[in-house]
């Protein structure tokens, strides 16, 4: 008997040595609190996994898509709630020149790079660096060294972001990177899939949207933007003014996925604002980025939490972003990182009830 224990303990000292000489850190949940407002997180991707607040009924409600178990996040390619990097979004034909010399990267979006290769930053172990879990300020601090050369990208970088919980209904993120050693492109996103009435509630067609951009940057048939800037005057990625998500997605191929210009020059932009009339809630988006890509979940067939199958539309993205493919378009906003100047990149969603829109 006690050689069958000692062996079992043996055998579960080895598993722990081999999960923490491959990921450097157990995988795990950690919740932030706030009253009826909380956020769980997983280190695994830098994810947020759940967003529970209440409705205009007093029913607390998750909000964002997901899945119930860490394995089935390590399956997913979707990116469901993931910290996207090293460069979120596209680079056209995988690869870019910078100071005279090209950098080809892992191409996994056809001919192109997709939120930062294979792995990115959405597939990788980071580390908890702190965490407080209630009290006067909730958060969670998540750091990753991004190795030169990973995925094809120059140079060592520091990542880090924090998630935390502010009165009333507001959740920062904090977005930070240092270049170590090389000049190297950055482009960081927070990527939740929301849905105001309850991630299981159907698509958000219905939803009503303002988004404070009256510039796109149009694309060619893979998704890479040819370099214009071009006005929503008169299109269906018009929404100055609130509408419902659905009201024109009918003139489009299959719905919004595009990069907008957001109009403020503000350190803290308006971006968005988001109405969901059944559940009364109201989401407005604030971000210091210069764009936003604004996705309804265009080819969304996924089977997420409690077993519900996800559709097509069930949710909505607001991806604020350096502009896609910058690197390869001298006129956009330039997202090249040098060592010595940090990069930093600001959200802060807040949340409110209302049973009516008012338009802002």
């Amino acid at each position: 008997m006690p050689s069958k224990i000692n062996l079992l303990i043996c055998v579960f000292i080895l598993h722990l040595w081999a999960v923490n000489s491959v990921t450097g850190q157990n995988v795990g949940v950690y919740e932030i609190k706030k009253g009826d407002f909380s956020v769980k997180v997983t280190n695994y991707g830098a994810r947020i996994i759940s967003v529970f607040l209440p409705d205009k009924h007093g029913e607390t409600g998750d909000v964002v898509l997901g899945y119930d178990t860490i394995e089935e996040y390590k399956n997913d390619t979707t990116s469901f709630g993931a910290l996207l990097g090293r460069v979120a979004n596209r680079i056209g034909g995988a690869q870019f020149t910078m100071n005279g010399t090209l950098y080809k990267l892992v191409a996994n979006d056809g001919v192109n790079t997709l939120h930062g290769g294979i792995k990115g930053f959405s597939r990788v172990v980071w580390n908890v660096s702190k965490y407080q879990q209630d009290g006067p300020y909730p958060h969670i601090t998540l750091t990753y060294h991004s190795a030169d050369g990973e995925e094809g990208f120059p140079g060592d970088l520091l990542v880090s972001v924090t998630y935390a919980l502010k009165n009333p209904y507001k959740l920062s993120v904090v977005m930070k990177a240092k270049a170590l050693n090389k000049a190297t492109p950055v482009n960081l996103a927070q990527h939740s899939y929301w849905n105001l009435g309850g991630h299981n509630s159907g698509n958000i067609l219905s939803n009503v949207v303002q988004i404070f951009a009256s510039h796109i940057t149009p694309v060619d048939q893979s998704l890479i933007p040819t370099g214009e800037i071009s006005p929503v005057k008169n299109t269906p990625y018009n929404f100055l003014k609130p509408r419902e998500v659905g009201s024109q997605i009918k003139e489009l191929q299959s719905g919004y996925d595009i990069n907008y210009v957001v109009d403020s020059t503000e350190k803290m932009k308006p971006v968005a604002i988001v109405y969901d009339e059944k559940s009364g809630r109201v989401m407005d988006v604030q971000a210091s980025a210069p764009g936003v890509q604004f996705y309804t979940a265009n080819s969304l067939n996924q089977k997420g939490k409690g077993g519900y199958v996800y559709q097509p539309h069930a949710a909505l993205c607001f991806e604020t972003q350096g502009f896609p493919d910058a690197v390869n378009h001298p006129n956009f906003p330039p997202t090249i990182v040098t060592p010595g100047k940090a990069y930093v990149h600001k959200m802060l969603y807040t949340f409110s009830i209302t049973k009516y829109w008012n338009s802002y």
